[in-house]
């Protein structure tokens, strides 16, 4: 695609943004920077990087001569579509294109992606290591932490870009194509984002939209709404399943992860060799392999990776074991169905630590999924009331839940009501926003408040 006589308009000043800036501006071609957050300074946002001490910067009031200036807009995946600004820009006729599009029209190598409500992160690294063990040259990028646009440019004709990308991405795509795509699961998240689960589903969809009979998608047979949308696919379809047997694909039978794709039929690997808990880790396996098996990896060298590979930090993460009490870090569960997988993992009566920004989730199906193991209930952050009121409702005993006003007083209260062969378990169904920066620090500081745990 031809950008010559195009000038950018980049919006947020994160990561995201700052990679954008950065990219735009290694390629010759103008660009400003816009956060719309009043309190910050365009001095202060110059210090982030050596790129943007010469940027053409605006806080807060964006002024109407540089939106009509600009023919392409790039919003960071933390701006939402229906705001003021953004709807100026598309009044102004600016194309709404987002860092995974940006990145995209500068993409020299084959493109493996990923998407789905959970499970993103571990599927994502897992078949990075897959690839990289095949002696490929490849790229992690996208929502796993890493701006794509902050290493298309070291792409080649010769290089595999594996990348994690969410519903946020998904929604300012419009040219970008993956060779082989997957969309793991769709459950309810982020529907203050995206109002309704109808809108947050097509998001997801769009990581297919300009696929065709030459690139392959890779779908979870066990989700109804994914098994109905196979039949919209135009790629070749590829599914998993975790429960039944399949006429082609690849599926969990037994204890053993089985590929059968065109009269060829392999065992993978047996569940018991693996390093990851739950069967919902099965499930980003078998995700992970078919799109290694389908981008021409050999099953030996898959089976080697598959063995070896642990959990990524902050997804059921082991961190310690205090008096015979284990910790585990599953600060990535900001859903209440990634918390259910969390707490299906368990295979110990569970202390469990949840709570936090409120999405406008509901968490009926993860309470009703604690079948028993879990000994006490401790919740904080804005919606611990919400959370317990369900439970309370679904009838946990109220007298097992407990409130606190921080991490640090509930990994205590945890360890304190926790004896020898219990598991203290933070998983809180919720976003991090409002206590924590991110997910990456709730995670953190639960490790190192379950650490430093005196015996």
């Amino acid at each position: 695609m031809n950008l010559d006589g195009k000038k950018f308009l980049v919006v947020g000043s994160g990561i995201s943004g700052i990679a954008a800036v950065k990219l735009l501006m290694n390629r010759h071609l103008p660009v400003v920077l816009y956060d719309g957050k009043e309190e910050k300074k365009p001095e202060e946002i110059r210090e982030k990087s050596p790129w943007l001490e010469q940027a053409e910067i605006y806080t807060g009031h964006l002024p109407e001569h540089v939106i009509s200036e600009c023919d392409i807009a790039v919003l960071s995946p933390g701006v939402p579509l229906d705001i003021p600004d953004v709807e100026r820009m598309k009044e102004a006729g600016l194309a709404i294109w987002g860092e995974i599009e940006l990145a995209s029209v500068f993409e020299r190598g084959r493109v493996l992606a990923v998407t789905g409500t959970n499970g993103k992160t571990t599927t994502t690294s897992l078949l990075g290591e897959i690839m990289k063990h095949a002696g490929l040259d490849v790229k992690v990028v996208g929502n796993i932490g890493i701006p794509y646009t902050s290493l298309v440019s070291e792409t080649t004709e010769d290089s595999v870009t594996v990348a994690e990308i969410s519903s946020f991405q998904l929604e300012t795509v419009h040219r970008f194509c993956p060779e082989i795509s997957a969309i793991l699961n769709i459950t309810p998240d982020h529907l203050n984002r995206h109002h309704t689960m109808e809108n947050y589903q097509k998001a997801k969809e769009r990581i297919t939209a300009n696929q065709g009979e030459h690139q392959v998608c890779v779908l979870n047979y066990e989700d109804d709404a994914l098994r109905e949308f196979s039949a919209r696919v135009k790629a070749r379809t590829v599914f998993f399943s975790s429960q039944r047997k399949l006429e082609q694909g690849i599926y969990l039978e037994g204890e053993e992860i089985i590929w059968n794709w065109q009269g060829e039929r392999e065992v993978l690997c047996n569940v018991h060799k693996l390093k990851l808990l739950g069967k919902h880790n099965y499930e980003n396996v078998m995700a992970a392999a078919a799109m290694a098996r389908m981008a021409g990896v050999s099953a030996e060298k898959i089976r080697e990776v598959l063995v070896t590979f642990a959990a990524v930090e902050h997804r059921i993460e082991y961190v310690v074991t205090k008096r015979g009490v284990r910790f585990y870090n599953d600060s990535k569960g900001t859903n209440p169905d990634a918390a259910i997988q969390a707490i299906r993992a368990m295979q110990w009566p569970t202390l469990l630590i949840g709570g936090g920004y409120d999405k406008d989730s509901e968490y009926e199906e993860w309470i009703q999924a604690f079948d028993g193991k879990v000994k006490k209930f401790v919740l904080l952050g804005a919606t611990r009331e919400k959370i317990r009121d369900t439970a309370v409702r679904l009838g946990y005993p109220r007298e097992d839940i407990i409130l606190t006003d921080s991490l640090e007083e509930a990994v205590r209260i945890c360890f304190d009501h926790a004896a020898k062969g219990d598991a203290v378990l933070l998983s809180p169904a919720c976003a991090s926003w409002g206590m924590f920066q991110n997910y990456e620090q709730r995670g953190n500081m639960f490790k190192e408040l379950a650490r430093a745990l005196e015996e």
